[in-house]
């Protein structure tokens, strides 16, 4: 599998080197909660070690340690119009129409515009918790439709943004050819996003050179939709690339797509690309909202994860994604932050919760036989759906993989007196304050009592770039 090479070709590069040590008085190790845990990382920002039952001797000294959480699908350049889109227009609004407001906002970006976005964005997912990104980024030319001399640049940007603040990044650079199913012909709209099956192989091999010895970035692919891609150019795609960390695609967003898929092919969405395709564990569905009894089943038995992201969802009106039979029959799932209406991973799992509580009348509808702590089940299940989405050993805290952890504000009303799942449940339910302390990407502390040590610059070059752009 194409995870798994990528997972141990990680580990073979592990070299010894320093090791750095935090204690906690309660970590969420991969066995269950321990008390009095020593955590030995080495220079790479891999766990070498975990002892339980440790008196506290050297290092950080942190009272609640539990794993960070992933996002697994970021349009980073969305960030600056978030909010932008609320305005009702003449007819019913819908994504289409939105996609209009977004296309428009994109006609003046440059490459180091997306860079400040991009870096501000990071540091806000950082704050909230997450401590990797798969970044979804399909803005590859210029303003004229024209490949930059480095046909990678602008999700370089990106890549470099990530690096800058810390967060660990799993690149996604979209493959988008066509404005349609069948084929279609782009619209003027989508100029910067066009590539043919050579330029697009030319902007992956870039981001590996990029990444290479890196081990907080891992490198993927996104077909960006169907109706973006055809079955022949994905394929020599596919074929033309080696050691991708995941492969992600839009599917069954809207119920418009699903029914042009529907006229074009005689399938729906997501039944159309698991009989086309080898879909598994190395593939993220994103959204996957409107699917049947059967593809509901089938995707879950395929291994893939379902990308949702519920608040990006509701907001744009695409529907509740059926979460409760998905489950049913094992499927897994992760959360991400999309058009970045809402950068916090407690709400996007609030949210998944509430949308089955409001479908079926129930309360704790994400629970399960084994954890009957809502909120710890839906932890869980982002973790580990989000750390294979991201084609990274993380979202455990287990020697040999990441070292990607977040400390909560104990001490807060909110929290207080809590331990444990419940920790975790009153962390997700009781409020909207942060209350995300610390967070460790590969070992290093790169938000410390709230704060990012760089957080003053990043903000003033997001609005310099936001001046320019409404200029």
């Amino acid at each position: 599998m194409v995870r798994w090479f990528y997972y141990k070709r990680n580990m073979a590069s592990r070299k010894p080197g320093m090791t750095t040590k935090i204690w906690a008085a309660s970590a969420l190790l991969a066995s269950g909660w321990q008390d009095s845990v020593e955590i030995s990382i080495a220079a790479d920002g891999y766990i070498e070690a975990l002892e339980p039952n440790t008196l506290y001797a050297s290092g950080d000294r942190v009272e609640a340690l539990i794993p960070a959480i992933p996002n697994v699908h970021s349009h980073a350049h969305q960030r600056a119009m978030a909010g932008l889109g609320e305005r009702a227009g003449n007819h019913a609004d819908s994504f289409w129409t939105w996609r209009k407001v977004m296309y428009h906002y994109l006609e003046r970006m440059q490459p180091e515009d997306l860079h400040h976005i991009a870096a501000q964005l990071y540091l806000e997912m950082l704050k909230a918790g997450y401590s990797c990104v798969g970044e979804f980024q399909y803005l590859h030319h210029d303003t004229d439709g024209r490949p930059y001399a480095n046909r990678a640049e602008m999700s370089l940007q990106c890549l470099q943004a990530a690096r800058g603040v810390g967060l660990g990044f799993t690149a996604l650079p979209v493959l988008y050819r066509y404005g349609g199913f069948g084929s279609a012909a782009p619209l003027d709209g989508q100029k910067r996003f066009i590539n043919d099956a050579d330029g697009f192989i030319d902007i992956v091999e870039s981001l590996h050179q990029a990444a290479a010895g890196d081990a907080g970035i891992a490198v993927g692919i996104a077909p960006h939709s169907l109706r973006a891609i055809n079955r022949e150019l994905l394929n020599e795609v596919i074929g033309g690339l080696n050691d991708l960390a995941a492969i992600h695609i839009h599917i069954a967003e809207q119920t418009k797509e699903v029914d042009d898929c529907l006229g074009w092919s005689g399938q729906r969405p997501v039944a159309w690309l698991l009989d086309n395709f080898d879909v598994n564990s190395d593939w993220c569905l994103i959204h996957a909202t409107h699917m049947d009894a059967a593809e509901t089943s089938a995707m879950a038995a395929s291994g893939c994860v379902a990308g949702l992201c519920p608040t990006t969802e509701a907001n744009l009106g695409d529907g509740f994604f059926n979460a409760l039979d998905y489950c049913e029959h094992q499927g897994r799932w992760a959360i991400g932050s999309d058009s970045h209406i809402s950068i916090d991973p407690v709400e996007e799992l609030r949210w998944l919760e509430y949308g089955m509580r409001l479908q079926t009348r129930r309360r704790n509808v994400m629970a399960s036989a084994t954890t009957s702590n809502t909120g710890r089940n839906l932890f869980d299940m982002a973790l580990a759906g989000g750390a294979q989405a991201c084609g990274r050993a993380s979202g455990r805290i287990e020697a040999g993989y990441r070292a990607d952890f977040l400390v909560l504000e104990c001490n807060h009303p909110r929290l207080y007196g809590r331990r444990r799942d419940d920790l975790i449940d009153s962390w997700i339910f009781s409020g909207n304050t942060n209350l995300v302390r610390d967070v460790y990407v590969g070992g290093a502390r790169v938000i410390a009592d709230g704060h990012h040590a760089d957080e003053e610059r990043i903000a003033q070059n997001y609005r310099e770039t936001l001046d320019r752009l409404a200029s």
